[in-house]
């Protein structure tokens, strides 16, 4: 007899008895980048004081405007925070991380980059550090990007 999906237990940290949250809630869309330097160095940004999630370290990017794809945003986001200029086919898409905030929903896709222009300087207050890949969970990061650590850090 086949089993049937009532017969197949849910999934390590599922759980089908919890009530699905209902509320409507606010999506936002953000892209963020793994630059990654010749020495497998991948950098990260803090957030400076007065931003929300001041001094978590996070991978550079911002959000995506309306009618704004992703890979455009995020070229628009590097070259604006960190003075690069990056061509959206040096993207690589490689994840992505879903978080709920208390008043909205993140999304928030992270692509690989290794070929840019330019040299990377802070333009926007922030803090930055090249990181080694088994290195990057000793910095404390917004919630949505703590997920991301584990896979950037087995891939690299």
């Amino acid at each position: 007899m086949a089993a049937t999906a009532a017969d197949t237990p849910a999934p390590e940290g599922c759980d089908p008895g919890r009530p699905v949250d209902t509320r409507p809630v606010r999506l936002v869309l953000v892209a963020a980048a793994a630059l990654i330097d010749p020495d497998n160095r991948v950098l990260l940004a803090r957030r400076p004081p007065g931003k929300p999630l001041a001094g978590l370290w996070e991978f550079p990017g911002g959000k995506v405007a309306a009618n704004e794809s992703p890979e455009a945003a995020l070229c628009r986001e590097l070259h604006e925070e960190l003075g690069i200029d990056v061509s959206d086919s040096c993207l690589a898409p490689f994840t992505f991380a879903s978080h709920r905030y208390p008043d909205f929903l993140l999304l928030m896709p992270l692509y690989l980059c290794r070929n840019w222009r330019g040299t990377v300087t802070a333009r926007e207050g922030q803090e930055l550090t090249w990181a080694r890949p088994q290195r990057l969970g000793d910095f404390p990061m917004p919630p949505a990007d703590v997920p991301l650590v584990a896979m950037l850090r087995d891939y690299l």
